[in-house]
């Protein structure tokens, strides 16, 4: 059974979203503020932090730079109503997984939640430099000229098998198969989407994802 700290002074929402993620079949600890939630932290070596950001004491940012210090492993997901793009930037730097801005529907964390976990990339600390962009798909993060966007589990599955054979064609169905389990022909237009989306994500003008026609991707750089 997967482990979920939630560190939240919130205690009211808190109990309720708690009870939601456990019905999904998870462990979930509480912790009302950063110095508790390290110490259940250190004590229980969860797979997942949800971590808010403002919090009396020591704050979720606080919290997650000591907790990165030592642990690549564990996933962080910040809970926050701060939600301008620098704070979002530090977020990621600080090697957070996702930034859920408050407030949210308690279903759509736990899509998030069964989504990394059931992701073949979850705990991989692996980096790749494509150009002068920085892919980290332990993160789901692209980083180029000093921006940081994130990329959903299906997008970075999709990269990653790309990242792996820079320079090589890797065939549709491969894709398909490795990241949906079939090639079925609205997986197939699912592709095409989460394609699209990768290349406007990809900001930086020497990398490219070139479409081969019945064959498949490839991914280079120049």
């Amino acid at each position: 059974m997967k482990k979920i700290l939630l560190i939240d002074d919130d205690l009211k929402n808190s109990m309720l979203l708690k009870r939601f993620i456990e019905a999904e079949g998870y462990e979930v600890t509480y912790a009302p503020n950063g110095e508790t939630g390290l110490e259940i932290y250190n004590k229980t070596h969860p797979d997942l932090i949800l971590l808010d950001i403002n919090m009396p004491g020591m704050n979720g940012f606080e919290i997650a730079k000591t907790i990165r210090n030592n642990d690549r492993r564990v996933l962080i997901f910040f809970l926050t109503d701060r939600t301008d793009k620098v704070d979002r930037l530090y977020g990621f730097k600080l090697k957070g997984n996702d930034y859920v801005p408050k407030p949210f529907y308690p279903e759509e964390l736990i899509a998030k939640i069964n989504e990394r976990f059931d992701s073949g990339f979850t705990n991989q600390d692996v980096e790749y430099k494509l150009g002068d962009t920085v892919f980290r798909p332990n993160l789901s993060t692209l980083t180029y000229n000093g921006e940081t966007h994130s990329l959903s589990v299906r997008q970075t599955e999709i990269l990653s098998i790309l990242a792996a054979n820079l320079g090589k064609v890797v065939d549709r169905d491969t894709i398909l198969n490795t990241v949906w389990g079939d090639s079925s022909y609205a997986n197939s237009l699912a592709l095409n989407v989460q394609i699209t989306y990768l290349r406007k994500q990809l900001d930086d003008p020497s990398v490219n994802i070139t479409s081969l026609k019945k064959k498949g991707y490839i991914l280079s750089t120049s």
